[in-house]
């Protein structure tokens, strides 16, 4: 009855594509547990370079079942144009094998309209949403004015609540912001095309996942975003508006938190942060903007260039706290082959004060200079490299100080973008 769950242990762009990709193998069930399409998640195979929004990362193994999750915000349009990009590009056809729970909450028409003005109105103090109408979906599942994938099914029914909620949102639109009204008839027609295409799809999610989990099936639990952006434990405001951390894995697919025995965190060897917040180790020099330009790190989904960082010990540490990872996963090694020197943050100065811990006020994580220390570099490549005692001697004592400092071992390494490039040093799913 094992649950694994795969969280991101940063600000999010770790690689966990890769990683649900190569586990999904072993695995019988991926549910993608939170966030919307404002995630990106790359997979590198024989048919090519996929980034899924929304379609969970267990697609290529053909044995699992893929589900989304009640704690994903779906926007139809994106999840039926992702299954057809597959089936056109792979050949694969991903109807009989994907779920979306019947809870999952819709991105509607407004919900972008709304993402997209109010970061406007924020002007220079904007966060940095992708615009896609994540957080407005999200904030009115809490105002319980949201739409689930559910009502998509009973159009009859929806669409007096549609109109009650759509001028309660235009005055919005119009009032505060300025802007133009949507109109009903055309997002209820979109409604009724959504229907056509997403209703042989939803189903009963939390059964189908429990189920399995109580037939003793491997179920992956794959997460979005990263544990720094957890709308309650992460940098507020500059966060994502679900909970990527562990707690969310269990309620945003409806399973028993029992049956959870391994929560795994994934850590690239430096740092990335889309959008705006405080990034203690950030590189504005030639060394950030080389690992940047080595890496290729622009967002999956807004194409927008990554701040780059040194990897900081002190937030690593804060997000085991937060997730107990039973299990790390190492991503992106090879991006520092033939560095001189890579460097570590292992504390913060803050107002002249070496500190060890994560600060709990944004404010004061903005003022935090990083303490680093310094690591000689490694010239031989760790590139496709397969086998953990053929990492250059330099580059396995980085892997050790970094697993020291977050105290908690690496299974996993990732020397590359494809599946096989991969460091195998301890079995995450046990079959």
């Amino acid at each position: 009855m094992p649950a694994y769950a795969l969280l991101g242990a940063q600000w999010g762009d770790e690689g966990k594509g890769k990683i649900i990709d190569y586990l999904a193998q072993e695995a019988d069930i991926v549910a993608r547990f939170s966030g919307g399409n404002n995630a990106g998640h790359s997979v590198w195979n024989e048919y090519g370079k996929f980034s899924f929004h929304l379609i969970p990362c267990g697609v290529f193994s053909p044995q699992t079942t893929n589900l989304i999750g009640n704690g994903v915000v779906v926007n139809p349009d994106v999840l039926l144009g992702e299954i057809a990009d597959l089936k056109d590009r792979s050949g694969i056809d991903i109807s009989e094998r994907l779920v979306v729970s019947e809870h999952a909450h819709l991105i509607m028409p407004y919900h972008i309209v709304l993402d997209r003005l109010a970061e406007e109105a924020l002007g220079s103090g904007a966060i940095g949403t992708t615009g896609m109408g994540v957080g407005p979906a999200y904030s009115d599942k809490a105002a319980r004015r949201g739409f689930r994938a559910a009502d998509l099914l009973d159009l009859e029914s929806l669409l007096p609540r549609l109109d009650t909620v759509l001028q309660h949102t235009n005055a919005v639109i119009t009032k505060v912001y300025g802007g133009t009204e949507v109109p009903l008839d055309e997002v209820f027609e979109k409604c009724r095309r959504w229907a056509e295409g997403l209703a042989p799809l939803i189903g009963p999610v939390e059964r189908i996942a429990n189920r399995a989990l109580e037939a003793g099936r491997h179920v992956l639990l794959e997460g979005a975003q990263g544990a720094l952006l957890d709308l309650d434990h992460g940098t507020y405001p500059y966060v994502t508006s679900s909970n990527p951390t562990v707690g969310g894995a269990c309620v945003g697919v409806g399973i028993q938190p029992r049956y959870v025995t391994s929560v795994i965190g994934v850590f690239k060897a430096y740092c990335t942060r889309v959008g705006a917040g405080p990034m203690p180790t950030e590189l504005d020099d030639e060394t950030g903007e080389r690992i940047r330009e080595l890496a290729q790190e622009f967002g999956t989904t807004t194409g927008r260039p990554r701040r780059v960082g040194w990897f900081d010990a002190v937030a690593a540490r804060y997000s085991a706290q937060i997730n107990g990872y039973t299990s790390a996963v190492l991503t992106r090694l090879d991006v520092l082959d033939g560095f001189d020197s890579v460097k570590v943050c292992t504390a913060y100065d803050l107002d002249g004060e070496t500190i060890t811990e994560f600060p709990g006020a944004v404010a004061a994580l903005a003022r935090c200079k990083p303490i680093l220390e310094e690591l000689p570099g490694w010239d031989s490549p760790t590139a496709s490299t397969t086998e953990l005692d053929s990492l250059p001697p330099r580059a396995r004592a980085y892997v050790d100080h970094l697993q020291e400092l977050i105290g908690c071992p690496f299974d996993l390494i990732s020397t590359g973008p494809y599946r096989h490039e991969t460091i195998k040093a301890r079995a995450i799913i046990e079959v």
